[in-house]
């Protein structure tokens, strides 16, 4: 017997749309009247009513053709807390990997068939030992088992497909070995008899899609696709086009800075007499290889509703989508301790327009100018890798990045390498000094562009700023705002290329994150403030010299805002000082915990400076005593918490002082700990520090911004 639906939501008037599909049951079936066997969605977890679902693939599901009984399974796993989670950029490259302390993350997404890049990782020192005792401190009441939050272990590391759990258009990606997965980021593995190309196809097609979206709505979550309708028959044609879908994804993302297949900025992928003839063509490339995407999608789609068996009658309204598809959720507030909710990994927007190009461009410059990135890609002097296997192993260095034989970041220029970089990770903004971020870019950009240099920097510089400022004052005004957009990604932000400043903007210091060391701001007070300071105290006691007693308007103006300049600087200094006993960075922290202390030096970026104060008031709470930076400021408090919650002791390295492991399996506390506590306090305590970390918490506010004056002339 079947049952009777009516559906008037999308409908203006529905009281009229009701009376009609009621009694004009002809004309309104299959719009607003459906009749469907309701015994039928049985086979579906849950039994949702999906009566707008076509009858043959309602079927199909009904006699058990499903995804799960063709040989793939959906599965979630990783789910503990967010503080195990990092962007890639964040943690060493050389900690990345299976065996390692951090593994990829196939997180979740925003519609992206066939391939994204992978901005996560998760930490799985030693298989997600301090995640696992996390989940036991949080969660007393699993007895041991922490597989609540932390499920399908087994699986992490294998190559398979993965999706985005929370979408309105499901898609699925190639995820490559060395992966964990999370509930949001949930993973397709198949037996060996599976065609994946083929599989890859079919779960990016408009039928599977509108499936999920009337069975599970905004969650995919596991269940509902295992119970997918999966048909037996298989169409060679669909692996191809899957083949020809990945390629195109993956060529179209090489363009994105922080992405795993990185090449070259776009404006150095396209070919043209200028930078506008170079945008015009990756424009261009742009919209040809979307449309080739569209058209393969296309005719995926038009071969899966055949396979399926659907009509010409049904195949409209799942195009349409019945009114529309499902938005995409939208991304809230969170903090490091949430557990349940795990951040939605956004894809980047691929970059068209002259100016972003330009921008893109100039990020590149900075990265070559600390020998992040080689120059060498863009002049020929280094080949571009192959299409890479899409299942094969990730590098942990993008193509674009200076590295070794051992694929690792190099520390100093190879022999032959034609620029130098800071191998301290320090660049200023002064003009005349030997670590000028704005002549090292210039020098990159010579070396790329060569006898057209002058003609195309001009142009560059225009693109960046349309009122004709110098890239000097773009880098100082915009840059950060534009890298820290770049390298957040849902709700983390990391960027890596600091800039600490005076309020006015006058002056600048730029930092590369991976080339810090706990000497670093000793090396910015004695080697670049120090000296900067007293060069502007010599031309301010020139200008009094050279302007007598009866100045001008004008001239005590100048006089004014080089002591204006001076008071900035030596104020400066003062920060620099106040943090360089204490600064300890440590990158598994995270970029917005080992930055905290730093916050003072951050007026430029009102929004950064208010982030980052955030995040050093929550580690004075103790809201973050399982970082390093915590032991190294407070280890009178965080070294108690470690014989309380075992997770804390894991990540500090006292698990054996405090914890032991029954005959059972189940840790509990020592009785007495291996070590005296207050004999483990004194060891990590430093009077320099406190001394430091008191000075830096009583001292008074920092200056607030002021209004930008001209520029000193070095």
């Amino acid at each position: 017997m079947k049952t009777i639906f009516l559906r008037v939501i999308d409908e203006n008037d529905k009281a009229a749309a009701l009376l009609k599909a009621i009694r004009e049951p002809e004309k309104a079936r299959g719009g607003q009247r459906f009749e469907v066997d309701a015994a039928s969605f049985s086979a579906i977890p849950q039994c949702p009513f999906v009566y707008r679902v076509p009858a043959p693939m309602l079927a199909l599901a009904a006699n058990g053709e499903t995804l799960i009984a063709s040989g793939a399974k959906a599965r979630q796993g990783f789910g503990a807390a967010t503080r195990f989670h990092r962007l890639a950029w964040e943690v060493s490259p050389a900690e990345i990997g299976a065996g390692r302390r951090w593994l990829w993350l196939a997180h979740g997404t925003k519609p992206a068939p066939f391939f994204k890049p992978t901005f996560h990782v998760v930490l799985w020192a030693d298989q997600g030992r301090e995640a696992k005792a996390d989940v036991l401190t949080r969660y007393p009441y699993l007895n041991g088992n922490y597989g609540f939050k932390i499920q399908a272990e087994e699986y992490y590391g294998r190559p398979g497909l993965c999706y985005g759990k929370r979408t309105g258009r499901f898609t699925v990606q190639v995820m490559p070995p060395e992966h964990a997965f999370s509930f949001e980021g949930t993973a397709i593995h198949a037996e060996a008899s599976v065609d994946v190309w083929h599989l890859l196809a079919l779960l990016n097609s408009e039928p599977i899609a509108f499936w999920l979206n009337n069975a599970s709505a905004q969650h995919k979550t596991y269940s509902y696709v295992d119970s997918t309708p999966f048909p037996v028959k298989i169409d060679g044609r669909l692996a191809l086009l899957a083949q020809r879908g990945w390629k195109c994804q993956f060529e179209l993302r090489r363009s994105i800075e922080n992405g795993n297949y990185f090449a070259l900025p776009s404006l150095l992928q396209s070919e043209g007499e200028n930078l506008a003839q170079r945008a015009n063509a990756w424009a261009q490339f742009v919209r040809d290889t979307e449309f080739e995407i569209a058209e393969i999608l296309g005719e995926i789609n038009d071969r899966c509703f055949d396979l399926y068996e659907i009509d010409e009658a049904d195949r409209l309204p799942i195009r349409l989508g019945f009114g529309g598809g499902i938005p995409e959720q939208s991304s809230s507030s969170t903090t490091e301790a949430d557990v349940d909710d795990d951040l939605e990994d956004d894809d980047v927007e691929i970059s068209a327009n002259p100016e972003g190009l330009a921008a893109d461009l100039c990020s590149w410059l900075v990265g070559v100018a600390f020998g992040r990135f080689d120059v060498r890609l863009a002049t020929g002097a280094r080949g571009l890798s192959t299409l890479p296997e899409p299942f094969a192993q990730m590098p942990v260095c993008s193509p674009a990045m200076l590295f070794g034989d051992d694929g690792l970041p190099l520390a100093t220029p190879p022999a032959g390498y034609p620029l130098g970089f800071p191998e301290n990770g320090i660049l200023v903004d002064d003009r005349g000094h030997p670590r000028d971020l704005a002549a090292a870019i210039r020098l990159a950009f010579d070396e790329v562009f060569a006898a057209r240099a002058d003609a195309r920097w001009s142009e560059f510089e225009l693109l960046l700023d349309s009122k004709g400022h110098e890239i000097r004052t773009w880098l100082a005004s915009n840059f950060f705002e534009y890298h820290l957009k770049r390298y957040s990604k849902g709700r983390r932000k990391a960027p890596i290329y600091w800039q600490l400043a005076i309020p006015s903007g006058r002056y600048s210091i730029w930092l590369y994150a991976h080339r810090l060391t706990h000497d670093s701001f000793f090396r910015i007070q004695n080697d670049v403030v120090v000296p900067r300071l007293a060069h502007e105290e010599r031309q301010l006691t020139s200008l009094i010299q050279s302007v007598g007693p009866s100045p001008s308007a004008k001239e005590r103006k100048d006089v004014a805002e080089q002591e204006a300049l001076i008071g900035e600087l030596r104020s400066f200094l003062e920060e620099v000082k106040l943090v360089s006993p204490l600064w300890h960075p440590t990158l598994d922290d995270g970029v917005s915990l080992t930055m905290a202390p730093l916050w003072r030096l951050m007026p430029q970026h009102k929004p950064w400076q208010k982030e980052l104060k955030s995040k050093w008031d929550d580690l004075t709470a103790g809201k973050y005593d399982w970082a390093h930076v915590a032991m190294h400021l407070w280890p009178e408090r965080v070294i108690p918490k470690c014989a309380a919650d075992r997770s804390l002791a894991i990540s500090h390295g006292l698990e054996d002082v405090f914890w032991a492991e029954g005959r059972d399996g189940k840790w509990r506390p020592r009785p007495i700990p291996t070590r005296p506590m207050d004999e483990l306090v004194r060891e990590r305590t430093s009077v320099a520090v406190k001394l430091a970390l008191r000075g830096l918490t009583e001292a008074s506010a920092p200056n607030g911004s002021k209004a930008r004056g001209r520029r000193s002339s070095s």
